[in-house]
């Protein structure tokens, strides 16, 4: 079965009732790496309502966590909020500059990122860690943690092999100037954490937004007070000694049942490495969503399980995803599952891709009338207007996000078309008369003109490599490119008869 199928099945052995968390810190630009963590949820999250069971999807936004450095897309202004929460510093303006439209830093980025989780059908309930401190929600938890610190310090050291700093104490409240740096803690009495910072003397209240819980006890203290019965992270945090690993021990000291986890590997961009905010080195969510179908960005994630790599660019893969996903799509899966005749391993691989198209549907979508690299074709020798008067207005969003491509940095130097308004100087006259009389009587369709490209090659013992070489100039000005019938039969046959002299 699909692997999202077989985490509910998992699931279900626990209870009928589930919350599936996905989280991230908004410290920068989110990019599709981001997607892998919420769709993987999202998915696991539709399968448990497929197999009946009552399932919730939450994403908590980390605001409460610090600004840990000056990261090189802000200016050196933000130097004086490093230690403070994300939440309560003000967002970026163009220049990097702390800007003053009153939006947080944690505001600024989340934004783009729900706009995107909405074209891609994802709706989760929004947790913001912030205000779930302000509002007393991690209160009870922050309590246990004060009261057995010296507990989830030996959990800590033990199972993560680290020696935490002697001053170490498992709440870190904010100081005087708001950031968490160069704050001591120097006693704890319920409800307040007493503090030093620069030798002036403070105290937090555990029952407002006045410090956090270190990342360690953070982690498995939402799990208890969200309700998580399951969340997918990525393979840092499930290595051995890693933050899952302390936070199942923690969970249980809070007297609660860590989730059932779901690891992920990371999603590469090709050539360039694992993609990352905080070096620039990313494609955005909404960036993608500009140039692909977001039913092929949810294929992405739904057609490979969570532990195996995904190389991703904006080029050629772009295409050959949804080469696949169209093939897919056409394919008549009900009918091939009640085929007696299926080995195992065919039948798990027709289950696999019923899978990975169940969870890649948006709403009451449509199997669009034109394929994604024809439509890349059309666009390049065609009007929008011809486009939408022969495949309808459902087109129109498709192609908006085809010329985004087309005249973007990403799209691919060998689908790139430009079909010459004079004839090619200089061509072998034997060939282009050959090729001009069979396509003169042809039927104007791909097939009917390949078949004469065929004919004019045998008939006249025209070598074909020299043939198709000479007709891609004749028609393009290059050497080589896409395949030229489905082209020629999009324009019109004077015009084409024109360049064949």
């Amino acid at each position: 079965m699909h692997w999202a199928d077989f985490a509910a099945q998992t699931l279900s052995k626990r209870g009928k009732k589930h919350i599936i968390a996905s989280g991230i810190t908004p410290s920068g630009e989110f990019h599709i790496g981001h997607l892998r963590e919420i769709l993987t949820g999202d998915m696991v999250t539709r399968a448990c309502k497929d197999a009946g069971l009552d399932a919730e999807s939450v994403f908590i936004v980390d605001s409460a966590d610090p600004l840990r450095k000056v990261y090189p897309f802000l200016s050196d202004e933000y130097e004086k909020y490093i230690g403070c929460p994300l939440a309560t510093i003000p967002a970026p303006d163009e220049d990097g500059r702390p800007g003053t439209d009153g939006r947080s830093y944690a505001q600024h980025f989340l934004e783009p990122f729900l706009a995107a989780l909405e074209q891609i059908d994802v709706k989760p309930r929004i947790i913001d860690n912030y205000s779930s401190y302000s509002e007393g929600k991690f209160a009870e938890k922050s309590r246990i943690a004060c009261e057995k610190a010296d507990e989830i310090r030996e959990i800590i050291e033990r199972v993560s092999s680290r020696e935490l700093a002697p001053d170490w104490f498992p709440f870190n409240p904010y100081g005087h100037n708001g950031s968490l740096d160069g704050v001591t803690v120097t006693g704890y009495e319920w409800p307040y954490v007493h503090w030093e910072q620069d030798g002036i003397p403070g105290k937090s209240d555990l029952n407002k937004a006045e410090g956090k819980l270190p990342w360690r006890v953070d982690w498995p203290a939402k799990w208890g007070w969200v309700g998580v019965t399951c969340e997918p992270f990525g393979k840092d945090h499930g290595a051995a000694g890693g933050s899952y690993a302390t936070g199942v021990e923690i969970s249980k000291l809070f007297g609660d049942e860590p989730p059932n986890p779901l690891v992920y590997e990371w999603i590469s961009l090709k050539g360039q490495g694992a993609m990352s905010s905080s070096t620039g080195n990313t494609v955005g969510p909404l960036e993608a969503l500009e140039l692909v179908p977001p039913e092929i960005l949810r294929y992405l994630i739904a057609s490979t399980k969570p532990k195996k790599a995904i190389t991703f660019d904006a080029g050629m893969s772009l295409v050959e995803l949804a080469d696949e996903y169209e093939r897919m799509a056409s394919r008549d899966i009900v009918a091939e599952l009640q085929d007696e005749n299926l080995s195992r391993r065919q039948k798990v691989a027709v289950e696999d891709a019923e899978g990975a198209l169940r969870m890649s549907s948006i709403g009451d979508m449509k199997e669009s009338s034109v394929t994604f690299r024809h439509l890349s074709m059309l666009a390049q020798v065609k009007t929008d207007e011809e486009i939408i008067q022969n495949f309808g207005q459902e087109v129109s969003d498709r192609l908006s996000r085809m010329r985004n491509w087309i005249n973007g940095p990403h799209f691919p130097e060998e689908l790139k078309i430009k079909v010459l308004d004079e004839p090619f100087a200089g061509l072998d006259s034997v060939i282009t008369s050959a090729l001009h009389a069979k396509i003169s009587l042809c039927e104007w369709d791909t097939k009917s003109i390949s078949e004469a490209i065929s004919s004019a090659f045998r008939d006249s013992e025209i070598n074909t490599k020299m043939g198709y070489r000479t007709l891609y100039q004749s028609i393009l000005g290059v050497e080589k490119g896409p395949r030229l019938a489905p082209i020629m039969a999009e324009l019109e046959r004077s015009h084409v008869l024109k360049l064949l002299g």
